[in-house]
């Protein structure tokens, strides 16, 4: 059984430091009601994964393969051309509230949203 090698890993660095350090202060903003959201849904104590995600949550995953490792369940990164939310799952039985959310993009389990203020909340 193959243990997966993952670039992001949790690390001891601070939430609240990340934070913090978000320049822009829209995105600074939206980035923390992201983060009082995922804490109340999850449940979770936030956590740093690699330099720039916030983490909610971990799932251990096993591939037929025999690869395996640990992810965080759902999170999110304040990234240069938008805010990234990680959707453990997948974004594709979602479709009907995607349509709904307002203007965003998509990768494979990953939401890209430019600011809170454009989408619906509540569907989010």
């Amino acid at each position: 059984m193959a243990k997966a090698n993952n670039k992001t890993v949790p690390t001891e660095l601070s939430v609240e430091e990340y934070l913090n350090n978000i320049e822009d202060a829209q995105r600074k903003e939206d980035c923390r009601k992201i983060h009082d959201m995922m804490k109340e849904i999850t449940g979770r104590k936030p956590k740093m994964w690699g330099k720039t995600i916030v983490g909610f949550g971990t799932y251990h995953y096993k591939y037929e393969s025999g690869r395996e490792g640990d992810m965080l369940m759902t999170g999110f990164s304040n990234r240069k051309q938008s805010i990234t939310l990680y959707i453990l799952g997948g974004l594709k039985k979602r479709a009907e509230q995607l349509e709904r959310l307002g203007p965003h993009k998509t990768g494979k389990s990953c939401l890209y949203i430019k600011r809170l203020s454009d989408i619906d909340i509540y569907t989010l």
